[in-house]
């Protein structure tokens, strides 16, 4: 290893910087067995979406890359039956769209990926120095509030990503890389949060995209995207990111991995540096940003909702921590082709979506018996909860967030009732955020700490965040609250939040939300809790 060169990099370098390669040593890998792989086999394996999961030695995730949340109901089927013949019979949603697959071992995985071939799907580059699944509007192409549908940018960029079997042009990141296109005005997405975000704008009339970088979440906290003064047609979108995307490949820092994502390009070189660079590798004369078209409020797409499309509605079904078994999938599969045309689409807020469903079916659908575990009306503290893997099967969290997240949320139904407008509350078990807990009203880190010589699950707890034109990270106000006391610490939160909004119009805005949330940070002046450790 080179001075100054972190581990993934070596290991990197061995495979001629492009760790698809690791391909090349699956037969060894899975003769050998878990128990033989080394340090570089269990990070290399990322790049093709097979993930060691140390709580669960000998049985791995797969991460399946689903562009947009583009799902279909022939796949649904596909991945619920390997969960159910080759897996521990969990899926879970994740928040960038798209599935993870539960508990298989290594000789599985010609099988697994062989069944994903035949539906169009595939596991490669998913993890590590990458990047990610494509994140857009689920609703693109159908919804009235949007601009354009994005959806084709999406599609394309992943195309020259990725591709059918792997781009080794875009395997050697500095480090991982997220990417939002959307044409919604809904703010159904976090773009503030992703290192290049394309929102949609207009500019003389016309539809296109403004350009944010830079933003991300985890450790060091949420800093968001800010603008790069750019206006991107629809017809460009897709090379113009694959080139900030080499530029971050080209330029980016790779020394400790926690200061290599495209912020800390963007700190060392300045964003005029950024923008510059990027015209210089682009064909077409880039125009300065256009008029952010966003509204300033933030939508799930839960519930009954009117498509563009004349005699049709998609129905937005909340599941609860983005948790799926094998029975509920293939219910999913029937209902999407049953009452929709066979489409599912997926959710950053880890929920699922029946489009194209006929006015004329509409009763019949929400009568399935389906729609009383997965609810398009959930209660306020169901609809916009969010939570990561958790000590389950996450190698870095260090408290269990998805049973902690439905126990919290039943435990403030029965303390408050369900009559108040719904509150995200994200988990995420480490200081990763892969919940995304400082872009929601109530954010919930996890630890632990000692009390009384034992070792106890704990949060600190974040109040006021959001994403949209009006983004602003949320603030932690208790650094430490035991879990066992979270449900009455929040529902003094909320009482207070609901009180300080009373006298209110309902007109009130997203901005005067959160300020109302963090003046109850004196809260945390009155609670004496222990200190984490």
């Amino acid at each position: 290893m080179r001075p100054g060169q972190n581990a993934i990099e070596s290991y990197k370098a061995v495979k001629q910087a492009d760790g698809l390669r690791i391909r090349e040593d699956l037969p060894r890998i899975i003769g050998e067995g878990h128990e033989a792989l080394s340090p570089a086999d269990k990070e290399l394996l990322k790049w093709v979406g097979v993930f060691f999961r140390k709580p669960t030695p000998g049985q791995f995730m797969m991460r399946i890359r689903i562009p947009n949340g583009f799902a279909q109901s022939r796949q649904l089927r596909v991945i619920a039956d390997l969960s159910r013949r080759l897996g521990n019979l969990i899926v879970d949603i994740t928040t960038r769209q798209q599935l993870e697959l539960r508990g298989f071992i290594l000789d599985s995985i010609p099988e697994i990926w062989q069944r994903l071939r035949g539906v169009d799907l595939r596991t490669l580059q998913t993890g590590q120095d990458n990047v990610r699944n494509l994140n857009g509007c689920p609703l693109a192409g159908l919804t009235p509030h949007e601009l354009f549908d994005a959806s084709p940018a999406v599609f394309a960029l992943d195309q020259l990503l990725v591709g059918a079997d792997g781009n080794p042009e875009f395997t050697n990141l500095p480090r991982k890389f997220n990417v939002t296109i959307t044409g919604c005005l809904e703010n159904c997405t976090h773009n503030e949060s992703q290192d290049v975000a394309l929102v949609p704008a207009a500019k003389q009339g016309r539809p296109g995209f403004n350009m944010l970088v830079g933003g991300k979440m985890g450790s060091g906290g949420f800093t968001p995207a800010v603008p790069l003064d750019l206006f991107v047609q629809l017809h460009q979108a897709a090379e113009v990111v694959a080139e900030l995307v080499r530029i971050y490949r080209d330029h980016g820092p790779r020394e400790a991995r926690s200061k290599c994502r495209l912020y800390f390009l963007i700190e060392e070189r300045g964003i005029d540096w950024l923008r510059f660079e990027l015209q210089a590798r682009t064909p077409w004369r880039l125009e300065s940003c256009g008029r952010d078209m966003r509204r300033l409020y933030h939508a799930d797409h839960l519930g009954v909702a009117p498509q563009r499309q004349e005699g049709l509605v998609s129905v937005g079904l909340s599941v609860p921590t983005g948790r799926l078994h094998p029975e509920q999938m293939d219910e999913l599969a029937r209902l999407a082709e049953e009452y929709g045309d066979g489409q599912v689409r997926l959710t950053v807020g880890q929920n699922a979506i029946i489009p194209n469903v006929r006015d004329a079916s509409l009763d019949w659908l929400m009568r399935e018996p389906l729609l009383r575990r997965l609810s398009p009306q959930p209660s306020p503290f169901f609809r916009r909860m969010v939570a990561c893997t958790g000590t389950d099967f996450c190698n870095l969290a260090q408290i269990e967030t998805k049973s902690r997240a439905v126990e919290l949320s039943q435990a403030l139904e029965q303390r408050l009732g369900t009559n108040l407008e719904a509150l995200s509350i994200h988990w995420s078990g480490c200081p990763a955020g892969c919940g995304n807990h400082e872009a929601a009203q109530i954010g919930l880190r996890g630890f632990k700490t000692n009390i009384d010589g034992q070792l106890t699950e704990a949060v600190a707890v974040y109040l006021g965040g959001q994403t949209g034109p009006d983004t602003r990270p949320a603030e932690m106000v208790l650094d430490c609250v035991p879990c066992d006391q979270l449900a009455d610490v929040l529902a003094d939160l909320v009482r207070k939040h609901r009180l300080a909004q009373a006298p209110k119009n309902t007109g009130a805005s997203a901005s005067n939300d959160r300020r109302d949330f963090v003046r109850l940070s004196d809260l945390a002046k009155s609670r004496p809790f222990p200190d984490p450790a």
